[in-house]
């Protein structure tokens, strides 16, 4: 009867795990875009749900230490971008996505994004109102950086004639929307600022979604606002609509048109307070010329009764006493300090360091010379105490021992010593030690210890 060959039978388990093997070294981290279904998070902390398209899904796996660094709360129905491995839970033999980043998808993203940044610039002090230059309260010239084309900007001109007329507007033309809008922002404001032609600015677009807005959400045009020295009104979108420029900028408008009225007083208004002012000098002028007029009069009236000349000889007779009375009182004190400086003087000589020194030399030497003799008497006494502990060492070392043909046995493999024949059983490997090496052995037979 022929003999078949063997077969080679794999369990479940074994073919469960090799996939996984498998399928785990032939794909790097991936990106997977999709729908969040099924999702559930049991007692564990760790998160399952179904990451699936308009014709399939997948599996997907979130423990429990990566879902603590999500930013956001997924729930069913979100649109997600995931960074994740490809792998098989074995226990039941499903495909799936272990989960290593998850991030809003499409303007949930952007959403993030701009509170993410947001956050990162309010936390470096970019949005502190310590940094906010003041606006100018009449401005020379204003700078607008905007589309040329826009609605925000006719409004703005038309803000501007009305309230103050022959005011130099210079438009610095710039794209609003789009990849190289936040470039072109930045690069305009940065002209604006170089040559220093107005000493005001505002940044001004009309309304739109979040997405039309990205580029006034662009950290490094953030930046620049931050850097400018010329002072920024930021006017974009509407009244409802945010972004990180206007929490950068020196002011913000809720409107272009409410940029221009930040930007300018009213004519109209300035005329009335001017003329309010005016009325309000005049009258000052009339009182401050009334009390002069009636100061100098007392005034007059005083010097014609006290003539000057009198006034003199009273102050030099004055100064005269002060100048002798301060001589005197130099002469006392110059008196007091030498009679001080003599005492000072006497103490000094019969305190002289001299004699205490030559003492002091004296009483040193003697104590170097006894603690010479002190220590050559110890090192004498511990030398002799070192040569006895170390014959008494010799005596009882077990190399003595070893060295009068006795030896020491251990275990090979755990190094315990043996003392009794009963520690130890047949085949086992033993180590002896001699005076001069060692031998390697095994227990052949064990021979108790006969009684008498």
């Amino acid at each position: 009867m022929s003999s078949l060959p063997k077969r080679d039978i794999w369990s479940v388990s074994r073919l469960n795990s090799e996939i996984r093997a498998v399928l785990e070294g032939s794909f790097p981290l991936l990106w997977v875009e999709g729908e969040i279904s099924n999702l559930a998070t049991p007692r564990s902390g760790h998160s399952y749900f179904s990451l699936k398209d308009e014709h399939a899904q997948v599996r997907c796996a979130l423990f429990r230490n990566k879902r603590r660094l999500l930013r956001f709360q997924p729930k069913d129905g979100d649109r997600v971008l995931l960074r994740a491995r490809i792998s098989l839970y074995e226990a039941r033999g499903d495909f799936q996505l272990l989960v290593e980043h998850m991030e809003p998808a499409g303007e949930g993203a952007l959403q993030r994004a701009f509170e993410e940044l947001k956050a990162k610039l309010e936390d470096e002090g970019l949005f502190d109102t310590r940094h906010k230059k003041t606006l100018p309260a009449f401005p020379r010239c204003v700078g607008v950086v905007t589309s040329p084309t826009g609605a925000a900007l006719r409004d703005i001109l038309q803000i501007l004639k009305r309230r103050f007329p022959g005011l130099p507007v210079i438009v610095y033309p710039t794209l609003v929307q789009g990849e190289r809008a936040a470039e072109e922002i930045s690069r305009s404001l940065k002209l604006a600022d170089e040559r220093k032609d107005c000493d005001l600015l505002i940044l001004a677009r009309g309304g739109g979604s979040l997405e039309d807005l990205s580029a006034f959400n662009d950290e490094t045009l953030a930046r620049t606002i931050a850097a400018l020295d010329t002072p920024l009104i930021s006017a974009i979108g509407h009244e409802t609509d945010f972004t990180i420029a206007d929490f950068v900028a020196d002011r913000r408008a809720p409107t272009p048109s409410a940029a221009a009225e930040l930007a300018t007083p009213d004519s109209i208004q300035l005329r009335q307070q001017l003329q309010v002012l005016a009325g309000r000098l005049q009258l000052a002028m009339r009182r401050l010329l009334q009390e002069k007029r009636q100061r100098l009069e007392h005034n007059h009236h005083r010097l014609r009764m006290l003539h000057p000349l009198r006034q003199i000889h009273e102050q030099q007779q004055r100064l005269d006493e002060l100048g002798m009375r301060m001589e005197t009182a130099m002469h006392n004190r110059l008196r007091q300090q030498r009679q001080l400086l003599s005492g000072l003087q006497s103490r000094l000589q019969l305190l002289s360091p001299t004699q205490r020194l030559n003492s002091l030399e004296t009483s040193l030497r003697q104590q170097r010379k006894q603690l010479q003799v002190v220590m050559e008497h110890q090192l004498s006494r511990h030398r002799l105490q070192l040569e006895s502990l170390s014959r008494e060492l010799h005596a009882v070392s077990p190399l003595q021992t070893l060295a009068r043909g006795y030896s020491i046995t251990t275990e090979a493999d755990s190094d315990r010593v043996i003392t009794r024949s009963d520690q130890v059983s047949t085949g086992t490997r033993l180590r002896t030690r001699l005076a001069q090496g060692e031998l390697l052995s095994r227990v052949v037979e064990d021979i108790p210890k006969k009684s008498g």
